[in-house]
């Protein structure tokens, strides 16, 4: 787990979810062939979290891209192919479907959810390319109902953890640092 996951991880857990990093999901060869991958490894998944008083599972993807451009509208409405790639479950329905079906089923059969849970698919950008990008792809993202965590929304989470009594936690006390006044 890099410490952006971490940091998005800590904050889904005071948020009332339990929170599992690195998610493996076990495809079956029959799911691997119909997403058209039938040799792949099992998927990963960055972050899955659940909130049982909601009985609602959240797939969270973490792009931080903090020294670089950012998250691009282009990877999601097919004009950039390669970076496209970054986003697979946004991107390819299919893959999508069969990938948080099979989670589902898994998390149910571990005893890790209650039966029939929301899934809800969320992107945590640290950086958004442009004020066009983030209009656009948070207009993406609400229509597909889907959550966009962007900085501003990672700079109001620290904002609560700064404000919150003392921990021993390294997100709290980075954010204590960071943002007193």
């Amino acid at each position: 787990m890099n410490a952006f996951e971490q940091l998005v991880a800590t904050t889904l857990e005071r948020k009332g979810y339990w929170v599992r990093t690195d998610f493996k999901v076990n495809l079956s060869k029959e799911e691997k062939k119909a997403i058209g991958r039938p040799s792949s490894p099992r998927w990963e998944l960055d972050i899955v979290a659940y909130k049982p008083a909601e009985n609602e599972v959240l797939v969270v993807e973490c792009k931080s891209y903090l020294d670089s451009r950012g998250v691009q509208f282009s990877s999601f409405d097919g004009s950039d192919k390669k970076s496209a790639r970054r986003y697979k479950l946004f991107i390819e329905e299919r893959l999508r479907e069969i990938v948080l079906d099979r989670l589902v089923v898994q998390l149910e059969a571990d005893g890790l959810c209650r039966p029939a849970p929301t899934v809800r698919l969320c992107l945590v950008a640290g950086r958004i390319a442009t004020e066009q990008d983030r209009l656009k792809l948070a207009k993406k993202f609400d229509d597909a109902r889907w959550q966009l965590w962007d900085d501003t929304w990672i700079r109001g989470t620290l904002t609560e953890i700064a404000n919150l009594g003392y921990e021993d936690d390294v997100s709290a006390v980075v954010a204590k640092i960071l943002l007193r006044k």
